[in-house]
Order: C-alpha cells, then structure tokens, then sequence
C-alpha cells in the first residue's frame, strides 16, 4: 500500500491536507450557514476550513458488510464492524464520519473527537478518532 500522504483524496475539495489537515466546508454567503461538503457553486458559497475538533452527536456501530453497490469502499475479509456517527463541530456543522481508533463500548454521546485523514483502498479519506490521540483497544 502506498503511503498515506501520497494518496490521492477519495473526493477534490473535501478536506485540506493542511497541516494541520481540516475538513473544508462551505458558508453561504446569502445566509452565512455553513454546509459539509462545500457545494460546487462558489459565486454562493465560500469555502471555510472547519474545526478539527468535537463531538460525537450520534453513532452506531456496521455489525454486517455492506452491500455493493452502493457501496463502493473495501470491505475486509473476513469483516470487521466499524463505527460511524455524526460529529459536531462547534459554530459550524455536523458532520458524517467513520469513528476510528474508539473502543464501541466507549461510544457515547459527547465524546470529544478529532479529524483524522486515514487511507481507504487507494485514497486518502477522513474519520474522527479520540481527541487525545491514544488509540483505545478495539
């Protein structure tokens, strides 16, 4: 596998390598709400670097492999559940995410998080993990 720096992202304009990397988000500039993605049309929407950290505001936990299509993403064999949730970044958005580097039965509702640019098959993507950085036992 290659290195994760020189992967290409899974998306353009997605997040920003940084350092440090951030998620890249759109505030519309009509109404100064914010969007994750940044939409395509820039004459409205402005491009804005969102917060690294916050908060875990859902999640579950994909016990089963998911079906292709729609999916499209590498699946391990044998399958290994992952989490995922949604994540709230202060003064901005909430965010749909992959939770990397949590133990599930830590999970909850408020758990700080940071971004995180990890490699997806042969791209570069984004998930949120603990905020202090040492990873939980899975």
């Amino acid at each position: 596998m290659a290195d994760a720096a020189t992967l290409p992202p899974i998306a353009e304009g997605l997040f920003d390598l940084g350092p440090p990397p951030a998620l890249i988000g759109g505030r519309d500039r009509r109404s100064g709400r914010i969007v994750f993605p940044c939409p395509a049309d820039h004459d409205r929407f402005e491009p804005v670097r969102l917060p690294r950290e916050g908060r875990i505001w859902s999640w579950t936990v994909q016990r089963f492999p998911p079906k292709s299509p729609p999916y499209a993403g590498p699946v391990e064999t044998p399958f290994r559940p992952f989490a995922l949730g949604y994540v709230e970044l202060p003064g901005a958005v909430i965010v749909e995410s992959r939770l990397e580097g949590f133990a599930f039965e830590a999970l909850k509702v408020g758990l700080p998080c940071t971004l995180r640019l990890l490699p997806f098959g042969d791209r570069l993507t984004y998930a949120f993990g603990p905020s202090d950085e040492e990873e939980q036992p899975q």
